[in-house]
């Protein structure tokens, strides 16, 4: 196998890995941190494997767009408990 190829299978491998890890915490990685819904095909097999499909290309958004999810419920919560 030779290098270019082991990282590009590095990279989707991670990514596929991230999508299966983050599936309950995906309503965390899209526009903004808002509640999930929860509707009935929302923990199917198809939809663990389309988000993981999903997040083998574009993990390393999702984990950006998650880390500013992550810092504002985070500010909102402290803004909260000020009395």
């Amino acid at each position: 196998m030779t290098t270019l190829s082991l990282v590009i299978t590095s990279y989707a491998v991670f990514g596929a890995c991230f999508g299966l890890l983050t599936f309950s915490r995906r309503h965390l990685f899209s526009e903004g941190p808002s509640r999930r819904t929860e509707d009935g095909a929302a923990g199917t097999l198809g939809a663990r494997v389309m988000w993981a499909l999903v997040c083998s290309g574009l993990w390393p958004l999702m984990a950006l767009t998650g880390l500013y999810s992550w810092w504002r419920l985070s500010r909102r919560s402290r803004r909260d408990e000020r009395p």
